[in-house]
């Protein structure tokens, strides 16, 4: 039953985006064969209104009648441009998740569930909430620290939300595996690889003392940081449900006409988000993956405060060694380079040849070179660098792409902040240090050091590694003599499972049938 609820989500979900001009708002035009007939066929059941409307209004109208958990779906495509394309990952990005507020009651009741302690206690004072949005709300509060009263920002998990997403993410593979079954052009894009990473970091954002740990994390790397910080968390009262962290004072990045009153320098703001962002990514291989301006708070003295860490991204050694070198390649117009670096890393398959990956690199590289310097987007080079890559079978790397998002939105950030924002000059101080620590002789001792240490541990489990080897070798032996061998309750679970799922796939595609014939004879 499962399968067939997963498949009436579904369709309901198709319905909606056909209704509200979502599929509609497709380029047809460029479609061949069954795919353009079916665009025609929606054309013909959009809404009158929603045909008048720009691609963005529509999906706003759809995700909000499909619910919550469409909102963090479309926001997770929106990190993910290989996947829908830039186009559709800028419209999804601009979807508000601003949700109705949920009861006071309610708020309180899972307060004090994760906590075990009465609001009474664990707070002076609760007020209602101040902004609510698809998995949380947040409330304004006091608590007492040293006797002394101080405000601060309690978020509270929206009632239900957990089993309103564990329902709609049975749509979302059900959805993902028949892409990867019907559509063979869209399996380097690993569809149920997406989903699985869309369920990973939902179920990480439901649990508000990850969120914590995250905010923690970044607090301890930026401590020492000029101009940036994050907001300290009250563990005393955060748990699953709730989490309580420091209220901060301060002007939101969106308003621009504030921090110009406020008397902020808004070409220094710019800059210090930027110098920021590329420090935590580069040196600690961290970042707020989610940094649009409604998250991001000035300071009376010009300190930037980010919030809602509910999304962050890490990029180990080698990505970060990938992303300076390359950043460093375009600046040097070293492309033979840059494209080393992606054979190095194991990105691009070796069947490919180098000199040819680093002429299509030259592509991009050489128009960039022709334009003045404060026109130049770091993002947009690292968009059509990974449209490149398509061309030689790249696969997917999700820490990429998310970094490839988030550099879009700060760089946005910053150009709004600055409209003649040079981007290189920024972030040379940055980069430029980055590779000198790492690219350099200190890097090559901090590499050997690293390399010793590892040849150390191996020696350690020499003796447990010549164990494993050894029974290994004496499986084989059998398996060679004897052949591989099922035991009988082995063999039959096996064909229960194999009945089952045929079965259950049989039904959902029933399902859809008769729901689709339903939906017809109720239009005629």
């Amino acid at each position: 039953m499962t399968s067939v609820g997963a498949a009436f989500r579904l369709v309901r979900a198709g319905w909606v985006l056909v209704r509200e001009g979502v599929v509609a708002a497709i380029p047809g035009d460029q479609l061949t064969g069954m795919p353009k007939f079916g665009w025609r066929t929606a054309r013909l059941f959009t809404r009158r209104r929603a045909l008048r409307e720009g691609r963005s209004d529509r999906m706003a109208h759809a995700v909000a009648r499909l619910g919550p958990s469409y909102v963090k779906l479309g926001q997770f495509l929106a990190t993910r441009p290989d996947v829908v394309g830039n186009d559709i990952a800028l419209d999804l990005a601009l979807l508000q998740d601003k949700m109705g507020t949920f009861p006071q009651s309610q708020a309180v009741a899972a307060i004090e569930s994760s906590l075990g302690r009465s609001v009474s206690e664990l707070y002076v004072r609760l007020e209602e909430p101040v902004a609510a949005a698809s998995i949380a709300q947040v409330h304004e509060a006091e608590v007492l620290h040293d006797g002394i009263p101080t405000r601060v920002a309690v978020k509270v998990i929206r009632p239900g939300v957990r089993k309103r997403f564990h329902h709609d993410l049975e749509s979302y593979f059900l959805a993902a595996r028949l892409q990867e079954k019907y559509i063979p052009s869209s399996r380097r894009l690993r569809p149920v690889e997406v989903t699985e990473t869309l369920a990973q970091t939902t179920k990480i954002e439901m649990d508000l003392r990850l969120e914590g740990a995250a905010l923690s994390e970044l607090g301890e790397n930026t401590k020492t940081d000029p101009g940036f910080r994050v907001p300290a968390v009250d563990w005393e009262r955060t748990g699953r449900d709730v989490l309580t962290m420091e209220w901060v004072d301060g002007v939101k990045m969106n308003d621009i006409a504030g921090l110009a009153e406020a008397g902020h320098d808004l070409k220094a703001i710019a800059a210090n988000l930027i110098q920021s962002f590329l420090r935590h990514t580069l040196r600690d291989g961290f970042f707020h993956a989610d940094m649009h301006p409604g998250n991001l708070f000035v300071e009376a003295d010009g300190t930037i405060v980010a919030v809602d860490l509910g999304i962050a991204g890490r990029l180990g050694k080698k990505e970060r060694r990938f992303l300076a070198e390359i950043l460093y390649g375009f600046i040097t117009r070293n492309y033979l380079r840059v494209a080393e670096v992606h054979f190095e890393a194991g990105y691009v398959p070796h069947k490919h040849d180098v000199a040819a990956f680093a002429q299509a690199i030259r592509a991009i590289g050489e128009p960039i070179h022709g334009q003045p310097a404060e026109t130049i987007s770091m993002a947009k080079l690292l968009t059509l660098l990974f449209e490149v890559t398509e061309l030689f079978d790249m696969q997917t790397r999700p820490e990429l792409v998310l970094l490839q998002k988030t550099m879009v939105v700060v760089e946005g950030v910053a150009r709004t902040l600055d409209p003649a924002f040079n981007m290189w000059k920024t972030a040379e101080p940055v980069v430029g240090d980055w590779i000198r620590s790492n690219l350099g002789p200190l890097g090559m001792f901090e590499d050997a050091r690293e390399g010793v240490g590892a040849l150390v541990s191996l020696a350690r489990q020499a003796p447990d590694i010549a164990a494993r080897a050894e029974r290994l070798s004496r499986e084989i032996d059998l398996m060679a003599e004897h052949g591989l061998r099922f035991d009988d309750a082995t063999a039959r679970a096996i064909g229960k499972a194999e009945a089952r799922h045929t079965r259950s796939g049989r039904v959902a595609l029933w399902v859809i049938a008769l729901t689709l014939i339903f939906i017809a004879w109720k239009l005629i």
